[in-house]
Parts: structure tokens; C-alpha cells; sequence
């Protein structure tokens, strides 16, 4: 009978080989893992045996026992493909060693964790400020590139409108029924919604931008605004002369009120551009405005806008040609205007009617609304396709005087 060991590093196996009658047969036993239930009382058996033994309800958890008799709890895992062995303290009866209970709580957060790490993770989030704080982290970033004029006004209405609405609000919990319900308190100021909706509109996209937001999650898209009836005031030839007349028997203190009244009648300019108008602007022509409403624009001018910059002193290139009387700052042309309004028997009209009013007179004259819209510096046809039914009666004439001609060609009596 004959008799081979073989033994290698992962496990051991005992071959008999046995002849009888000249023939053999093998049989091959493997030993298996040590696997049992870790407890306090396996670390403290002495006939623990050498290596490792592995806790058989915890995959990776164990108790290895070396040759010097040394104990400790360790646990195997593998995060992303990469084995590790952990030993997480000493086992046994010594002192500081590390009880059963408490290995193993800790081997079950490692494993945890290492599985956690092979799974793909949401990117991390930044932490979503209230409106009141992002208000002013809008307003450092995004208010630079306005006009002084939009500044003024937009950092009114965060300041007035949105803030004491949304201040208390995460900037990411703003939904469009939040909207809504401000803009149902909002029914007796429609003027003031229809102009702060789109600030709040550009405060939700640029939260995105920053990661506050969900991407295209604007509360504010969708939302309609009021429909206004735009008032439409035109002076007739009649309470043209009124008006002439009471600027010419009217007498203020500040000197300048008169001609820049005048000179908005013949341009039909914006009351802001004239009260802020400098010298060096002035090129007789014309008006090289370097901003206004619509961007940089041209005010093209007719002998009796010239006329009135002639008669005035030109002061230095920096300064107004409309100053205030006690100030370097522009004129208020609106509170004049009250005044001047009364006198001339026209309560109704607005300091903006004399700029609806020269697009009347020069559609009257039959000048293209394409021609208009250059002179009043729209930006868009849109703007002054508004002025478009008041043309309706000469193009009515027209139609008539071109019936009549082809009456007459045909020998029709027209």
C-alpha cells in the first residue's frame, strides 16, 4: 500500500492510494474552511486552530490566530476591485481587546462602505440659499452689466415687489403656483407685475446656472402677464395751440423748463432722454445719444429743434443742456409739465402723450410707418405698428382718389 501527502498554500489535501490486486483507485478529500458563528466565546477557545476563521453569516468578517497565539478581528473586503484585509483590533481576553459584537458592527460599516463605493453616487449639491440672501448674490454678479437707469429701477422692485413675497422661500422650492398666487395679490398693480416678472425671470435662470435650480425649471415660464389697455392720448390741431400758448405766456424759475418742453413737441424724444442730455451730444443735425431706452440712438433734428439749442448758452462738453435750477443734475420735466398741463386745459395728457402725438402728426403727412419708427427710435416694427389704425383714414382717401382715377379711365361716372 502506498501513501502520498500533498500540500499547498490555499488548502490541504490528503490522497490514499491504495493497490489491490493491481489495480488502483483514488479518492480525494478537501478539508473545508473554518466557518462558524464569531462570538466572544470562539476568541476564547484555546483549540481555536491557526489562520483564519471565517464568520459563516458575515462574508468577510474573521478572527485570525497566529502562531505566537496573538488574536485580532479583521475584515476582507474589496472597494472597486482592489482586495484589502482590515485588522479592526485585538481579540480575546487581554485587556483593550475589542469585544465580539462591537468587530463586527464595525467589519458590517466597512463592508457597507465598500459596497456604497462601487455604486455610482449623485453629484453633490450646493446648499440652496433663501431668496433674501440669493437677491444679493444675484445682484453682486448679474447688476454690473445693467444701464445705471435699469438698476435703479430693477433693484426697486426686487427690494419692493420680490423680497418681502419670496425672501423667506429656498430659491429651489419656488414653483410656478407661488407665482401665481403673488401675481393674484398683484391685480391692482398690473403695471408693476408686467415689469417685475421678467427681473424674477432672470433671477430663476441665473439660480440654475448656479446649481440652485433644476435645469429648466424657471417658475416663471408660462406665466401670462396682465393685459393692459395701453392708453392712447393724441393732441388735435386745437389743444396743440393751447398747449403753444401756455408755454408762451408761462414764466418758471428754471430758464431751461420751456425749451425742453419744445424740443420734446419736435422730436418726439423721451422725456429721459432730453432731461439727460449733454452738450457732447449735440452735432448739429442731429443727437448722438450714446444709451437710451433701446440702446445708443440718433435724434435727427428739424430747423426748429435746432433753433432752440442755437438760442441756448453752450456750457462745457460734460454738462447738461438741461441742468435743474439748484443742482448739476437733469431737469424734472414731469413735475412742470403738471403745471403747464393745467394752464393749457389738458389735465389728461401725459408728458409721453407729445411723443404719441409727433408719431400722429407725421402719420397724418402720410409718412411710412418704417420712417416713424426711425425717427422715434423703436427697436422693434412691432413697437410702432401701435401707431397703424391711425393711418386708416388716408389710406381710406388713397383708396378713393385711385377709384376715382380708374373710374374715370374706364368712363364710369364715379
Amino acid at each position: 500500500m502506498e501513501q502520498n501527502l500533498v500540500k499547498t498554500d490555499s488548502s490541504k489535501f490528503l490522497t490514499h492510494r491504495q493497490s489491490v490486486g493491481g489495480q488502483g483507485t483514488a479518492v480525494t478529500h478537501k478539508r473545508q474552511s473554518n466557518k462558524l458563528k464569531l462570538t466572544g466565546h470562539v476568541a476564547r477557545r484555546a483549540s481555536l486552530p491557526l489562520g483564519i476563521t471565517w464568520d459563516n453569516e458575515l462574508p468577510g468578517f474573521g478572527l485570525r490566530k497566529r502562531k505566537s497565539g496573538h488574536l485580532s478581528w479583521i475584515v476582507k473586503y474589496r472597494p472597486r476591485g482592489v482586495q484589502r484585509m482590515v485588522t479592526l483590533g485585538r481579540a480575546g481576553v487581554a485587556a483593550g481587546a475589542l469585544g465580539a459584537p462591537a468587530a463586527r458592527a464595525a467589519a458590517r460599516r466597512l463592508l457597507i462602505r465598500a459596497t456604497l463605493a462601487d455604486l455610482p453616487s449623485a453629484p453633490e449639491q450646493k446648499k440652496v440659499p433663501l431668496f433674501v440672501d440669493f437677491a444679493e448674490e444675484f445682484w453682486t454678479d448679474y447688476s454690473p452689466h445693467w444701464k445705471p437707469s435699469t438698476r435703479t429701477s430693477s433693484r426697486s422692485r426686487i427690494d419692493q415687489l420680490l423680497i418681502p413675497h419670496f425672501g423667506e422661500l429656498p430659491v429651489d422650492m419656488i414653483a410656478r403656483s407661488d407665482i401665481n398666487r403673488w401675481r393674484d395679490t398683484m391685480t391692482k398693480r398690473e403695471g408693476s407685475f408686467n415689469r417685475t416678472i421678467p427681473i424674477m425671470s432672470v433671477m430663476m435662470q441665473y439660480a440654475e446656472k448656479l446649481g440652485y435650480r433644476a435645469k429648466c425649471s424657471n417658475p416663471c415660464r408660462g406665466v401670462s402677464r396682465f393685459k393692459r389697455e395701453l392708453p392712447e392720448r393724441y393732441l388735435s390741431a386745437d389743444e396743440y395751440r393751447r398747449l403753444g400758448r401756455a408755454l408762451a405766456n408761462h414764466e418758471f424759475a428754471n430758464p431751461f423748463v420751456i425749451p425742453a418742453l419744445l424740443l420734446l413737441v419736435y422730436t418726439g424724444a423721451r422725456a429721459s432722454e432730453i432731461a439727460t442730455l449733454r452738450w457732447r451730444y449735440v452735432q448739429i443735425p442731429r443727437l448722438a445719444l450714446p444709451d437710451s431706452k433701446t440702446g445708443p440712438k440718433t435724434i435727427y433734428l428739424n430747423p426748429q429743434a435746432i433753433e432752440i439749442l442755437s438760442g441756448l448758452d453752450r456750457r462745457a462738453d460734460d454738462q447738461l443742456v438741461f441742468p435743474a435750477l439748484h443742482r448739476e443734475g437733469p431737469i424734472n420735466l414731469g413735475e412742470h409739465w403738471i403745471r403747464i398741463r393745467r394752464k393749457a386745459a389738458l389735465p389728461d395728457v401725459r408728458l409721453h402723450d407729445l411723443r404719441h402725438s409727433f408719431a400722429s402728426a407725421a402719420i397724418a403727412k402720410g409718412i411710412p410707418l418704417a420712417t416713424i419708427g426711425k425717427l422715434l427710435g423703436h427697436a422693434l416694427p412691432e413697437t410702432t405698428a401701435r401707431y397703424a389704425h391711425l393711418a386708416d383714414d388716408i389710406i381710406s382717401e388713397s383708396a378713393d382718389r385711385i377709384c376715382s382715377s380708374l373710374a374715370g379711365a374706364l368712363g364710369i361716372a364715379a
